[in-house]
């Protein structure tokens, strides 16, 4: 049987890279030509997230999803941190090794920091941003952020996550706007890229750090201005649960420039929730800031 036999490659017809990086082997999709669009995932997804874009976009655009160490087709070594942060620096590693040049960054949930820190240390070499359901500031003093933190990013949620991969079966199926949309199907490809306990350090290290990486996430809200001057698309899935109006609010007051696209039954994963909007909604945003 051949590796990663789960995967549908009708839907996910792509041919994997891989970036050698100190802690294992990053992988990595790189489809298509034209201006380059970076897409940045978060927990528990994959590159598989992105699917639906890259064929939509790949006729005219060059497209990278890259996987994060511990997540999808990437390695998944148990001694390293996962620290947002660090993740981040391998993300740069992958553009520098690729030269990628005047990117449109497209980034959602821990992709928003872990892609938008790139902007902010290279705003030279970022052309647009695509913002989904994400956030860059501290959110310590959050009630329901330090709640969600504290029992995922525990020892409670280190052991769901790590024996019963509840984040990819259970915190996933009810991110979604409308449930049925999470076919059994799709949900195999987020399931068995988390098939062991032992794969799922990363996807338990993130939710600690939504709390735990705070300081890092005041540093990188505190540099927001290096961003303005970017041409920006916020689409905005207004079911999340994780990310909300207030959050959304957050992102048009610091850019109010930013054109912002709402999707009313739409919940956290807007690559999956809206594939007939999000594709050409990104296109025409493109075409459109030249």
């Amino acid at each position: 049987m051949p590796e990663h036999a789960w995967i549908d490659r009708e839907s996910y017809p792509f041919k994997s890279h891989f970036l050698d990086l100190q802690m294992g082997k990053m992988h990595y999709l790189d489809e298509g030509s034209g201006e380059t669009i970076v897409m940045v995932h978060g927990n528990p997804t994959w590159s598989y997230l992105y699917r639906h874009l890259i064929q939509q976009l790949s006729p005219n655009y060059r497209c990278v999803a890259a996987d994060h160490i511990g997540f999808g087709l990437s390695d998944k070594p148990t001694n390293w941190d996962y620290l947002p942060i660090n993740q981040a620096k391998n993300l740069t590693t992958l553009i520098e090794t690729l030269g990628l040049k005047n990117i449109t960054l497209v980034v959602q949930d821990w992709g928003g920091p872990i892609g938008l820190s790139y902007a902010i240390q290279h705003p030279e070499n970022v052309k647009r941003l695509v913002i989904l359901n994400t956030w860059m500031w501290p959110v310590d003093r959050d009630w329901y952020y330090i709640a969600f933190s504290g029992f995922t990013g525990g020892p409670v949620g280190r052991y769901l996550i790590g024996q019963h991969n509840f984040f990819a079966k259970s915190i996933m199926a009810q991110s979604y706007g409308v449930k049925s949309r999470l076919t059994p199907a799709i949900h195999q490809h987020y399931l068995q890229a988390l098939a062991t306990p032992a794969e799922r350090k990363g996807c338990w290290v993130f939710p600690g750090q939504i709390i735990g990486s705070s300081a890092w996430l005041a540093e990188l809200w505190a540099q927001r201005k290096a961003l303005a001057g970017m041409p920006k698309l916020i689409v905005w899935g207004m079911k999340d649960i994780a990310f909300r109006q207030k959050e959304l609010n957050t992102w048009t007051a610091a850019f109010p420039d930013a054109q912002v696209m709402r999707l009313a039954d739409v919940g956290h994963y807007v690559q999956e929730e809206a594939v007939s909007e999000l594709g050409p909604a990104i296109d025409k945003f493109m075409s459109n800031q030249p």
